[in-house]
């Protein structure tokens, strides 16, 4: 097996005039598909530098018009969005709608939260980039129903599967490559990430994807994957969901980091999990 020894900041066709870009910051990775008329592009960056880069990375392979999708409303997947809009000021920005509406209500406070974030990590430059951000909405949404692109002699699908790494995850399926784009729907490299997550939902949306992914998968971070992958990393998130039901409600943390440790998903990881999950089971308990 061929072992990448270089993966940082190049495109890598992945699939016929498909293409992935898998960026050192924060091992996020960006997507490109061409078709005939123009061209779509798969998440921004973190911040407007670094969607400038990824803006000449696009013009290094083609010169057509643009359209860009937004996998979630994560600062690091769509803070670069708007070097996108001010370059081409036609430019289709599609999300699910509450992407939109969370970046809306809250991208501001996202941004101020994540610069403060940066800074206790001694990431100053990044801190500072996204001070300067200018947080822009997607100007088309999807709901309930699947949307397709038409980029000119190739269709791509966008659809919404279900709640899991948020409640707005959007999925970019190019069905004559066998590709799949799932955002942070799965990573590789690295657990889950639940700070925003539906642990109790996430393993069922990710158990209607495994028929439907493509041939090649990719992650929200890290190399490409397939439907196995995609499989283990759904059998970890059930554990969590399994064990939050059989917990007892209201457990103290130190009692949830012991239960957390159990986890595949790896304590730290399994932590936030289990408290989003209790956060879940509370809410459905009052609604009985």
């Amino acid at each position: 097996m061929k072992v990448e020894t270089n993966p940082w900041g190049r495109w890598r066709e992945i699939g016929d005039r498909v293409f992935v870009r898998r960026n050192r910051t924060l091992d996020v990775n960006a997507g490109l598909i061409l078709g005939d008329e123009r061209c779509l592009v798969i998440d921004t960056r973190s911040s407007e530098r670094e969607g400038r880069e990824l803006y000449r990375a696009v013009r290094s392979i083609t010169p057509l018009p643009y359209v860009v999708t937004l996998t979630h409303s994560h600062f690091d997947h769509c803070f670069g969005t708007s070097v996108f809009a001010e370059a081409q000021p036609d430019c289709e920005i599609w999300a699910h709608e509450r992407c939109r509406a969370e970046l809306a209500a809250s991208g501001v406070q996202q941004r101020m939260e994540i610069a403060g974030w940066l800074r206790e990590s001694g990431e100053e430059v990044l801190a500072d980039e996204l001070d300067a951000v200018t947080v822009t909405l997607p100007n088309r949404t999807v709901n309930a129903a699947d949307v397709s692109l038409d980029l000119g002699g190739r269709q791509v699908r966008l659809h919404h599967p279900g709640r899991g790494h948020t409640d707005n995850d959007l999925i970019v399926d190019v069905p004559d490559a066998d590709v799949t784009f799932l955002g942070d729907l799965v990573e590789q490299g690295a657990p889950p990430s639940f700070d925003h997550a539906y642990p109790l939902d996430w393993p069922d949306t990710l158990t209607r994807l495994l028929d439907q992914v493509g041939r090649v998968v990719v992650p929200g971070h890290g190399d490409t994957v397939d439907a196995a992958f995609v499989a283990r990393q759904r059998s970890e998130i059930a554990q969590v969901a399994e064990l939050a039901r059989k917990l007892p409600p209201q457990l103290e943390d130190a009692e949830l980091e012991w239960q957390a440790n159990r986890l595949a998903v790896g304590g730290a990881a399994g932590f936030i999990a289990l408290k989003r999950a209790q956060e879940h089971l509370a809410e459905l308990a009052q609604l009985q």
